[in-house]
């Protein structure tokens, strides 16, 4: 189906309406604007393929995709394409890093790895308080069986 292999028309209007906000734009014309970028994708996407096959590549690269459009006389459009290429790599290197939520809190780096390291010592220091306080239990209930055992040995001693 034609219409899995075009740009999303409600995309393809915002862009229109985006550079040119003051000018109306005919159904026609924006039909036309519509297929001339699917076209010019094919043919770039194309021509990369080709590219990568020539190399023996199972992944098409941004690099093929830059060589295509020399190939293909849209040398013009590279310097764009390298700019864009570069806002995304920065982008996808942001979202890889997951660094958006700890820029937000606004501390630094050490100083929340400081915070996590109190923590950690406050967990240690709690657990080990709780551990001897069961193990002070177990001693207590130790002392009061054994105490409890000589106190009746006593008695069944009196009795005899």
């Amino acid at each position: 189906d034609d219409d899995d292999l075009k740009i999303p028309r409600a995309a393809l209007n915002k862009m229109i309406k985006e550079l040119t906000p003051s000018i109306r734009v005919a159904n026609d014309a924006r039909e036309l604007i519509l297929n001339c970028c699917t076209e010019f994708i094919h043919l770039v996407s194309s021509e990369a393929n080709d590219m990568c096959n020539k190399q023996s590549k199972k992944t098409i690269s941004a690099e093929h995709v830059l060589a295509a459009l020399d190939n293909l006389g849209f040398g013009a459009y590279k310097e764009e394409a390298v700019a864009v290429l570069a806002e995304a790599k920065a982008v996808a290197a942001k979202k890889r890093r997951g660094s958006s939520r700890l820029e937000n809190l606004g501390i630094p780096e050490e100083e929340l790895l400081r915070q996590q390291q109190e923590l950690f010592a406050k967990a240690r220091q709690e657990q080990a308080e709780l551990e001897q306080q069961q193990w002070l239990q177990m001693q207590q209930a130790l002392q009061a069986g054994q105490l409890q055992n000589s106190s009746q040995t006593n008695n069944d001693e009196d009795d005899d």
